[in-house]
């Protein structure tokens, strides 16, 4: 006869941990940008931790774990209580890459040849990529704490003044024209036709009986987001990129899920300027790079103009001085010293021909340096656009306030 034997339950810390709480929590360590990574490996000085030392210390501010376990971990790792850790971490580390959200090398090899993830993928020595469910999920993240810090924001469409045929209904009825949206009104158009005919066994409709409701017109809007990764968006002490591509994630969840007529596209620039896949976001970092801001605007331009959209506009964040242009025959010219005359002279004409284009240049800049200030008061006179002066701690919210209110006062 078979025995059943009954222990007493011991709960477990992964038996109250919210995977999705604690990848929001290590958002910050998944969107570094300035060093490259050994996730699986020890922390070492002047790089970021590894994954494994910052899901310990979440857990320690989740309040799953204490701070003495934590320091008992990392300073006596022979320790059963560190071992019992270490394990929980592993599997906390394998949840994440059987749900989707982390990705390895291994993991992908082994997903090619059709088997299963090995049961110490944990301790391997592999490094990590965020998948898209993750991306796409810290995307929602940031914006639902950027828009609470706004406080309640209504998530309308981009006003305009103009009034068309479309879906929701704003405004009273109008004669049907050819080129309108067939959007009926079947009362207007109901009553029309009886106060035409009278009422009879049959409703007899003509085609001046036909009634449709306006609403308000919905531009569609084409962004680029211009993003400054030279060197000195990592100096001094201050990660200045990852909240730019936080602000970049939230902004590209916003349009996909609210402005779907939107397009947002991503451009790098630095001595030159590329454009990358919003899905590789999470994998930029910054270089020892100088500020090609013309070759940067230069690339977005190219890429608006080959949208079909009602608005275009560039949002440019950036920290620095121009201080490299792309010369005529491909060479780059680099001066890192004071405002080059002919590096401005570029950059400004680049800007005027935006401004000619139709398309509007919104800058951000993380610095307040006198002679920066004026070269952005130079480029806003230009384009006719805006220009914030804003920190890390609030650009979220700037970027965000003027995309969905356009209303944000331009700071001279």
């Amino acid at each position: 006869m078979p025995i059943t034997k009954y222990t007493k339950w011991s709960g477990s810390i992964l038996d109250a941990l919210n995977l999705e709480d604690l990848l929001d929590e290590l958002s910050q360590f998944f969107l570094q940008s300035g060093f490259p990574m050994d996730p699986w490996g020890d922390p070492t000085p002047g790089t970021p931790q590894s994954l494994r030392s910052a899901i310990v210390e979440k857990l320690v501010e989740l309040g799953h774990i204490s701070e003495e376990m934590r320091k008992n971990w990392a300073e006596n790792p022979e320790s059963e209580e560190a071992k019992q850790l270490d394990e929980i971490v592993s599997q906390i580390i394998r949840r994440m890459i059987e749900e989707g959200w982390l990705r390895t090398e291994q993991s992908q090899d082994q997903a090619s040849e059709g088997g299963e993830a090995c049961e110490d993928e944990a301790s391997k020595k592999d490094r990590f990529e965020l998948t898209s469910k993750s991306v796409d999920f810290l995307g929602f993240r940031q914006l639902r704490h950027l828009l609470g810090s706004l406080g309640h924001s209504s998530l309308g469409r981009h006003e305009t003044a103009h009034l068309a045929t479309g879906i929701e209904a704003y405004q009273e009825s109008k004669e049907y024209e050819f080129g309108d949206t067939i959007n009926l009104d079947i009362a207007a158009t109901l009553t029309r036709s009886i106060a035409r005919e009278g009422l009879a066994d049959a409703i007899n409709l003509e085609y001046s009986d036909l009634m449709v409701r306006q609403t308000e017109y919905e531009s569609s809007c084409s962004t680029v987001l211009l993003l400054d990764t030279s060197h000195s968006m990592i100096l001094y002490g201050e990660d200045r990129f990852t909240p730019a591509k936080r602000v970049a994630l939230a902004l590209s969840h916003l349009i996909r899920s609210q402005y779907p007529g939107d397009s947002l596209r991503l451009v790098l620039f630095h001595d030159s300027a590329e454009e990358v896949p919003l899905k590789d976001l999470a994998r930029v970092v910054v270089g020892p790079y100088h500020t090609n801001t013309c070759e940067g605007l230069r690339l977005a331009r190219r890429i608006l103009m080959s949208e079909k959209k009602d608005m275009k506009q560039i949002i440019m964040i950036t920290d620095g001085k121009p201080s490299a242009m792309t010369l005529p025959d491909g060479r780059i010219y680099k001066s890192a010293f004071g405002l080059d005359p002919m590096i401005l002279d570029e950059t400004f004409k680049e800007v005027a021909i935006c401004r000619k284009s139709g398309i509007l240049i919104n800058t951000f800049m993380l610095a307040s340096d006198r002679y920066l200030v004026e070269f952005v008061k130079k480029v806003t006179e230009i384009c006719k656009g805006k220009a914030y002066f804003t920190t890390t701690v609030n650009l979220g919210e700037y970027i965000l306030m003027d995309y969905l209110r356009k209303k944000t006062q331009t700071i001279h």
